[in-house]
């Protein structure tokens, strides 16, 4: 049995209960919190794998099962972050895995790596996959899946497949929920570090709400490079 005692031992021994208030306070009092700041989360993670070892890959979703039936928000950023370390190892079946991380204790402060960065890799590397899979979690009616399939692109660069964003976006475009509209523009804004003639186009002929249209022309805005009005 991988032995995730030792990690609540030292989770327990760095408990900030000053800290614990406003983490969980800044995450909507949706999760209780350690209290441990990020860099010293991460020190304490990579302490405990060098003594503890990194689980087998067979063993990774029902060791997530476990960080994510544990209480504390902590033992869930652990977690997506340790299959960060798996990602070029990634296998097909994986897909389930990640569905089910992004669907329970959802919130943006998980979610996000876990589409952008795993997801995110799972697409270049089973390319033929995503169309499918993003089209069932487009069609899902979850808030967080939605938001996934409009992030999961985000490093992808002169790689993004602008068809797919398009359609998403405008599957998604009039979803009046904040964290849909807002990861609308994001995807925007990032890929307009790319391409930003594609982007003041699509901008331009698609109508977005304020808050999307706002977020995908924000960085061309600020690097004064066309204007954006």
């Amino acid at each position: 049995m991988y032995p995730l005692h030792i990690l609540t031992e030292r989770f327990e021994a760095h408990r900030n209960p000053e800290n614990a208030f406003f983490m969980k306070k800044y995450m909507k009092n949706q999760f209780a919190f350690f209290g441990i700041q990020a860099k010293d989360r991460r020190a304490i993670g990579r302490s405990f794998l060098h003594d503890a070892g990194i689980p087998p890959q067979d063993q990774r979703f029902g060791i997530m099962k476990e960080l994510w039936a544990m209480k504390e928000r902590e033992y869930q950023l652990f977690g997506m972050e340790l299959l960060g370390r798996y990602k070029k190892n990634i296998l097909p079946d994986d897909i389930d895995m990640l569905h089910w991380i992004i669907t329970h204790k959802s919130w943006w402060d998980t979610v996000d790596y876990i589409a952008a960065t795993l997801v995110g890799h799972y697409g270049l590397k089973f390319q033929t996959k995503i169309p499918g899979i993003m089209k069932g979690w487009l069609e899902s009616g979850h808030l967080w899946l939605q938001r996934s399939t409009l992030i999961f692109q985000l490093k992808y660069k002169d790689q993004t497949d602008t068809q797919l964003l398009s359609r998403h976006i405008h599957a998604l475009k009039h979803e009046p929920d904040f964290f849909v509209r807002k990861a609308i523009g994001w995807a925007l804004r990032e890929y307009s570090k790319t391409n930003p003639q594609w982007v003041v186009h699509f901008v331009k002929n698609v109508s977005l709400a304020p808050l999307s249209r706002k977020e995908a022309l924000k960085w061309m805005k600020n690097q004064g490079m066309m204007d954006t009005k």
